[in-house]
């Protein structure tokens, strides 16, 4: 009889025990597992009457979370180099958004410290639209300068997660991609423009956004250089994947569209060729993207470059504009001494960006001797609005 009992309670405690571990596992598999794939919405607790409510409000919980996920307001992440390069290749297979989009260019600062021109640059996004633009930048990891910054300012708060970067190295072309890959995380970003330190805007916001957003073709110059400096630095190791007839060479700084964006930081290909074959006296940040866009997106390569820059001196680094060498003159032959394509017409804006400009340029860029409501008429003057000015107000959103 003992025995009897004694079995009988074993069964009891069994049943017991079963039961709370699967209702425990279910929780985590029905809750918890929920939790990393959907967001939390909560439970609808109103009655059937009031069902179209419940739905409108479900709804704006939805485009909520919807648009919070689409383009996220911190830019300050803990992923790797290699999960955010992961998430930021994603890319929609449905073209049309189902909200209401406004294609924005990404502002994209790669620079040693602060920011000597940030002035100009604040002039230049003041009172603009804020659904227009959106600012990253890429500093040496060191650098604890960011007090400096107020909280009105565009680029407060817009630092991403950075890694020393070495001039000639494969670390500039790393750190090209992080900042890509970081502003693709915000689908509404349309265009890229990798800007440095020493770049200043030569026109006001309104056009440039107009001329990236309305090109049909990216800014990247990419061309065949048969000279030592050119063909001279290709790899044989690269080959087959990439060949000498598709090796290239162009400017550092770049202007791309979405699409070759995510092409740059999915590449699994050819970025472990360059990494691996292309050091000093080839440098990857003049090789590596020309040759890429040549390979996957020539169609949509203009073969220029929209940032003014002065090589006529030769060597290893452009001109230094200072103090003394701003004028209406200089500034002007950037903005049309040129001719060029711009989607199938001729155009004699060719350059919306300029470097290098040294610290000391910051007060005659800014200076009004003469006067003006723009602050910047003695100096630069632009079609259709002067300089730095705020954004048209019948432009706005446009």
């Amino acid at each position: 009889m003992a025995r009897a009992l004694f079995c009988l309670s074993l069964c009891v405690c069994g049943i017991v025990v079963a039961s709370v571990v699967t209702t425990r596992v279910g929780e985590y598999i029905v809750s918890d597992g929920d939790d990393l794939f959907f967001p939390q919405m909560g439970t609808p607790t109103t009655t059937n009457t009031t069902t179209s409510n419940n739905n409108t409000a479900l709804n704006c919980s939805v485009l909520g979370d919807l648009r919070e996920w689409v383009s996220p307001k911190e830019v300050w992440h803990n992923m790797s180099d290699e999960e955010l390069m992961w998430r930021a290749s994603m890319a929609p297979g449905v073209e049309e958004f189902p909200y209401e989009r406004k294609a924005k260019v990404a502002f994209m600062f790669l620079t040693r410290g602060r920011l000597p021109l940030r002035m100009v640059w604040e002039r230049f996004f003041h009172g603009c639209d804020r659904r227009l633009f959106s600012v990253y930048v890429h500093v040496q990891p060191e650098f604890v300068g960011e007090e400096e910054i107020p909280p009105s300012s565009v680029f407060f708060r817009r630092r991403i997660p950075s890694k020393p970067v070495q001039w000639g190295r494969p670390t500039m072309v790393d750190a090209e991609r992080r900042l890509l890959a970081n502003a693709l995380l915000d689908f509404d970003n349309e265009r890229f423009v990798l800007l440095s330190e020493s770049c200043i805007p030569l026109f006001n916001f309104t056009l440039i956004h107009s001329y990236l957003t309305r090109s049909s073709h990216s800014f990247l110059s990419s061309f065949d250089d048969p000279r030592k400096s050119g063909r001279g630095r290709y790899n044989k190791r690269m080959w087959p994947a990439v060949t000498l007839q598709d090796w290239r060479k162009g400017s550092q700084w770049f202007e791309v569209h979405r699409a070759i964006a995510v092409s740059v930081v999915s590449d699994v290909t050819y970025y472990p060729l360059f990494e691996a074959h292309c050091a000093p006296p080839c440098y990857m940040d003049e090789h590596y993207l020309p040759t890429l866009v040549t390979k996957t997106h020539p169609a949509r390569c203009a073969n220029r470059s929209v940032t003014w820059v002065d090589w006529s001196r030769g060597g290893s680094h452009p001109k230094m504009y200072r103090r003394r060498d701003v004028s209406k003159g200089l500034l002007d032959r950037m903005r049309y001494g040129g001719r060029c394509g711009y989607n199938g017409n001729a155009s004699e804006i060719c350059f919306v960006f300029a470097r290098k400009f040294d610290a000391s340029a910051l007060e005659p860029l800014l200076s009004s001797p003469g006067g003006g409501s723009s602050g910047m008429e003695p100096c630069v003057r632009v079609a259709p609005a002067p300089l730095f000015t705020r954004c048209h107000p019948t432009l706005r959103g446009e």
